[in-house]
C-alpha cells in the first residue's frame, strides 16, 4: 500500500486537533489551574503531532491520545479519575453529549452510557467529589 501524501497527513492532524482540542482543554481546565491546563494540552498535541504517522495507525487514534491526556492530567493534578468519573465529569460538568464523549475518548457510545450509569450509582463518583 502506498503511503499517504504529507498534505493528507497534515490535514488529518489539523482535523483531529480542531475536533478534540476544545474538549481536551475543558477537561484539563476542570482538573488543573489554568496555566497547567494550557501546558498539558499543548504538550499533548506536541506529542500527537510528533507521532502522528504512528498515531493514525492505531486502532483508535482518539483513544490513544485520550489515554495519554488523562495520564498527564493525573500526574499534574495528583489524582486519578476512573473511566466512570471521567465520563461523569465530561457529561455533567462540561456538558458534552454521550456521542461527543465517545468521539473524544475513543469509546463506543454504549460504553459511555454504561460508565455514566455506573458513576451515578456510586455517590463517591459525583462531580463535587472530584
Amino acid at each position: 500500500m502506498k503511503p499517504a501524501p504529507p498534505t493528507v497527513l497534515i490535514n488529518a492532524f489539523y482535523a483531529f486537533y480542531d475536533l478534540h482540542r476544545p474538549a481536551y482543554r475543558a477537561y484539563a481546565a476542570a482538573c488543573l489551574a489554568p496555566e497547567e491546563a494550557q501546558i498539558a494540552v499543548s504538550h499533548l498535541f506536541d506529542l500527537v503531532a510528533s507521532n502522528w504517522t504512528t498515531v493514525v495507525c492505531e486502532p483508535d487514534p482518539a483513544a490513544w491520545a485520550w489515554q495519554r491526556h488523562t495520564h498527564a492530567i493525573a500526574r499534574r493534578s495528583g489524582r486519578t479519575l476512573t473511566a466512570a468519573q471521567e465520563a461523569l465529569l465530561l457529561h455533567e460538568e462540561l456538558r458534552l453529549s454521550i456521542d461527543k464523549i465517545a468521539t473524544v475518548t475513543g469509546t463506543e457510545p454504549a460504553a459511555v452510557s454504561t460508565l455514566l450509569a455506573a458513576a451515578r450509582r456510586c455517590p463517591a463518583a459525583t462531580p463535587a467529589s472530584f
